[in-house]
């Protein structure tokens, strides 16, 4: 998919209320790169449908093809299909290049130390920021040779590989789920049973809960207790033709317009039989004011006088942004806490949204796991830097729908998961 966007792009405040907007996001960023790294290590052929397309997905289709996997990605029809390796990686000597994308990068890691050869992993500047030790730590830990090569803890990355061992892996669980998620999608095709577990409190857990139930799909179930130890014996996956589901944290959006605007929007093919933790979002609208209606296959929000709420969204931390436009326009304080990981994201993600949100008006008190977001009563025009991070500019635009001269500056941003993202808004619009 090939879009042009304007360098920067000022919202027009809606004069109608969307009311019985119905949308369909695009499928899950977080499922597609899951089945695509599973898909690749199969016994078989896959075909994987409703597949995202965006560049966190081309990154890993475009890597899985240089490490010699069989990938043919077709967007117009949303399928991958994928020829699986049997657990093993084909070529030995590969650069791979992840942009900024944090899933490629911890699970393509943990991937390539299952080949015999010479791995090496980079990104963009903001990538060469990003933690990754605490996985190289586990897999060294387990017969890989892993290091960054600066010495800091972040890409770029080099692994020396000859397989897995299995036995006993520690993970910290603070800063990334991804860490646990990469090393249990792997671990299957180690030499051993393998022991993990979990040191710290572990963030974002529904998305380790994604990663168990795609596992499955493909014929692999671990066993576990609680939230600190996984059990991982030996064994493969069957390819399979596998739905990919909308995509939950691109759907935030489309329930919070229906929050600040008063109307209702339903998402289509996301409801009560998802994966995805963040569906969760739309239980904080319901606290807040708004009427939610779910079924298996669809969620609609009716929107509501807001109130503001004080919420611990460490599960559902990718919607913190979201949430936190929508408190511009609810009466009282909002406090969201214990999403200090998101410091670590494509941007610092609570310093972003403190300085852009106070760009607007709102008084907001910054701390190390979140912030305290005071609404102003009418929005200060402004124009929002978006980081070069997909989800402060989608989100900042819900601002724009609401009150006149919000403009958001690199809109181009939002190809990283969602690249129609503001064609969908101008069609509910109408």
């Amino acid at each position: 998919m090939t879009t042009s966007y304007p360098a920067e792009l000022t919202i027009e405040p809606w004069t109608t209320v969307p009311t019985g907007a119905k949308v369909r996001v695009p499928g899950s960023k977080s499922i597609t790169n899951r089945a695509l790294i599973i898909a690749a290590l199969a016994e078989g052929k896959s075909h994987l449908t409703g597949a995202l397309d965006s560049d966190d997905t081309r990154v890993m289709v475009e890597s899985l093809q240089r490490l010699g996997v069989d990938v043919n990605h077709d967007p117009a029809n949303a399928t991958i299909d994928v020829v699986g390796q049997l657990g093993r990686i084909p070529n030995k000597e590969v650069e791979l290049f992840v942009a900024n994308s944090g899933t490629s990068l911890r699970f393509l890691t943990a991937m390539v130390a299952l080949g015999h050869g010479t791995y090496k992993l980079d990104g963009v500047a903001r990538m060469r920021q990003r933690p990754v030790s605490d996985l190289l730590a586990a897999l060294n830990g387990l017969g890989a040779e892993a290091k960054s090569d600066t010495n800091n803890g972040c890409p770029p990355v080099t692994l020396k590989a000859s397989g897995l061992d299995g036995g006993y892996a520690f993970v910290k669980g603070d800063v990334s789920s991804q860490f646990l998620s990469g090393l249990l999608m792997v671990l299957p095709y180690a030499k051993d049973t393998t022991s993990v577990e979990v040191q710290g409190t572990l963030v974002s857990k529904p998305y380790v809960t994604m990663t168990l139930e795609v596992m499955e799909a493909f014929g692999v179930r671990i066993g576990h207790k609680s939230d600190k130890r996984f059990t991982v014996d030996p064994g493969r996956y069957r390819g399979r033709p596998y739905a990919i589901e909308p995509d939950a944290s691109a759907a935030s959006y489309f329930f919070a317009l229906a929050a600040i605007t008063g109307g209702s929007v339903t998402v289509e093919g996301l409801g009560t039989s998802s994966l995805q933790g963040d569906v969760a979002f739309v239980d904080l609208l319901e606290h807040m004011g708004c009427r939610v209606e779910r079924t298996k296959d669809t969620t609609t929000v009716h929107g509501g006088p807001l109130r503001g709420i004080d919420v611990d969204m460490n599960a559902i931390s990718d919607t913190v942004m979201t949430l936190g436009v929508v408190a511009l326009f609810a009466q009282g304080i909002t406090r969201i806490r214990n999403v200090g990981h998101i410091r670590h994201k494509e941007t610092d993600r609570i310093a972003a949204l403190a300085t852009e949100l106070r760009k607007l008006g709102a008084t907001v008190d910054e701390h190390a796991d979140g912030l305290v977001i005071i609404p102003t009563p009418s929005i200060t025009p402004a124009k929002i830097a978006t980081y070069d991070d997909h989800r402060m500019a989608m989100s900042f635009a819900l601002a724009g729908v609401k009150a006149p001269g919000v403009t958001i500056l690199e809109p181009g941003c939002v190809a990283k998961t969602y690249p129609g993202f503001w064609d969908d808004l101008a069609r509910l619009r109408g």
